[in-house]
């Protein structure tokens, strides 16, 4: 059985380039949301909540690429609530309250899909399921903020279903090609995503 001690030796503590890390990644996330919103204008105004729908994914990369590069319990809560935070203090076009649910939306999903893969599993498949998982509780949650309860059942169901795809596709997956670029460039060397990289090109020699 394992002991107390043990257990708290198996959690890896934050470092400053952890936190730097993550604070940077959810401000870059501030200037991009601000750009979407624009980009979400013209979708709308081309396919409705349809079109919009293809790019819900981009707003939720920043977190979960930090956890891709930082692989430590809690990596989400605290990136995706740095986020909410910021978005909080600049504003956007979706208000306060949706920030922080979002937010929390992410983080919760996130933290919880990573705990059942013990933190062990870092491929496409993981990251795409994570992605794609975070979507339903948000889009709850958005639908009852913003009105869209009063869409049709087809049109909510076809919503939904973009979304997830887009949360896949350009949250999940996109994530695991941004990682692995930033990890061959040689910029995460002191980063967990760094260090398995270096032992697995260790072993293969």
């Amino acid at each position: 059985m394992e002991t107390l001690s043990q257990s708290k030796r198996r959690v890896v503590p934050f470092t400053t380039l952890d936190i730097v890390l993550m604070a940077m990644l959810a401000t870059a996330n501030a200037v991009l949301t601000f750009y979407l919103s624009y980009i979400n204008k013209m979708l709308n105004s081309l396919g409705g909540p349809v079109a919009t729908s293809t790019i819900v994914g981009v707003y939720m990369v920043y977190g979960l690429l930090a956890y891709y590069i930082i692989r430590k319990p809690g990596t989400a809560a605290i990136t995706y609530g740095i986020g909410g935070a910021i978005q909080c203090f600049v504003g956007n076009t979706y208000g306060i309250a949706a920030s922080i649910v979002a937010a929390l939306c992410y983080l919760v999903v996130a933290e919880a899909v990573f705990f059942l893969l013990r933190y062990k599993r870092w491929n496409a498949g993981a990251m795409m399921l994570v992605g794609g998982a975070m979507v339903p509780i948000w889009f709850i949650c958005a639908a009852n903020m913003f009105g869209y309860t009063s869409w049709s059942f087809q049109v909510l169901a076809i919503t939904m279903v973009v979304r997830i795809v887009s949360g896949i596709v350009l949250c999940g997956l996109l994530t695991k090609v941004l990682g692995d670029m930033l990890q061959r460039s040689g910029l995460l060397k002191r980063f967990a995503i760094g260090r398995k990289a270096s032992a697995d090109a260790g072993n293969f020699h």
